[in-house]
């Protein structure tokens, strides 16, 4: 029964293969679609309405044609959960303009003991040692890699803490909404799309041109832009869909700590089809990071493997309830109807 209940391997394989390739290909897209050399596209929160808007469109073709099943959330947490998740979005576009790309690395970074400590509070999950010391060396790792010139101010600050606090809440709501409402991954994503599009894309012309300076309707779109846009589009829903099923398959925290496998894989993508530099602190802080993750599955399978372990009992526990033994049983240890049969045949 065990063996049912459990997920198969290459299904959490590939939901995790899915959430690294899609979030990798949509950041090497939007690096061409927005950069300077690129598109210059440089609206980022209503591409994410853009995203959401697609993503929608695809879970009600999935609703309509019966592939998946509708089940029921109340609206105002959907509604919600929406608030939520999509400050977060705008919180990470200001934290990265207002900050420098240092500290927004780092804000990144602090979601890892940010999530671990919601889920403390929230669901009263404990992590071991092991776990906790693969964590940090993650942290380290990517920090490492990452993390150059550090420059705060307040505004810029406020923003971080927002934006950290928002996307640790709503990867920790992901996962307690499909226990809560036993509603697939892809049920929900159906279902926060629509509210997440709609809202972001009335409001991200104006956020974005609070960014930047630029309003939307003013940018000339080329057949490039164009396709670019609908290439990131197509990857975010596969994203969208991978990032919901991890979460609710395994959990928030582990997540974050894999999930910074892309970081690993955009520097080194980032190096051959960009000339970008890669150092030696680079090449060492990636392989702490890869070190790290490793850990970390290694210590969260052997936490698994530990509470799924049988407590030892006493023999005579492990007889049912109200169920009689002769004496002669309890002191052989052999089962009563083989006493029976010895018994019968001497």
């Amino acid at each position: 029964m065990e063996a049912e209940k459990k997920p198969p391997v290459v299904s959490d394989v590939g939901a995790w293969a899915m959430n690294v390739v899609s979030s990798v290909g949509i950041i090497m897209a939007n690096k061409q679609l927005m950069s300077s050399s690129g598109y210059a596209f440089s609206f980022a929160t209503t591409l994410t309405g853009f995203h959401f808007t697609v993503t929608a469109l695809v879970g009600w073709i999935s609703n309509a044609t019966g592939y998946s099943v509708s089940k029921h959330v109340p609206l105002w947490e959907l509604v919600w959960f929406s608030l939520v998740a999509n400050t977060s979005i705008t919180g990470m576009n200001l934290s990265l303009m207002l900050n420098s790309v240092g500290f927004y690395q780092i804000s990144k970074l602090s979601m890892i003991p940010v999530v671990c400590l919601m889920e403390w509070v929230l669901n009263s999950k404990h992590y071991t040692t092991k776990v906790i010391s693969a964590v940090v060396v993650v942290a380290a790792g990517v920090g490492i890699c990452t993390v150059t010139d550090v420059e705060v101010n307040a505004k810029g600050f406020i923003c971080a803490c927002v934006a950290v606090f928002c996307t640790s809440l709503q990867q920790i709501t992901i996962g307690s909404f499909q226990k809560k409402y036993n509603i697939g991954s892809f049920e929900l994503l159906s279902k926060t799309a629509p509210i997440q599009a709609v809202s972001l894309i009335i409001l991200g012309p104006f956020v974005d041109y609070f960014l930047n300076g630029r309003w939307l309707l003013n940018y000339s779109f080329s057949t490039g832009a164009t396709f670019f846009i609908l290439l990131s589009c197509s990857l975010a829903v596969f994203c969208n869909m991978s990032q919901y099923l991890c979460i609710g398959r395994f959990s928030a925290t582990s997540f974050q700590v894999l999930g910074h496998m892309k970081t690993v894989c955009v520097l080194i993508l980032g190096w051959i089809l960009f000339d970008s530099a890669l150092t030696v602190k680079n090449i060492l802080g990636m392989l702490l990071a890869v070190m790290g993750m490793v850990v970390y599955s290694w210590a969260v399978e052997t936490e698994k493997k530990a509470t799924a372990a049988p407590i030892p009992r006493n023999k005579s526990d492990m007889l049912d309830d109200g169920e009689d033994v002769p004496l002669k049983a309890r002191v052989s240890g052999l089962p009563p109807s083989d006493l029976e049969e010895g018994d019968m045949k001497s």
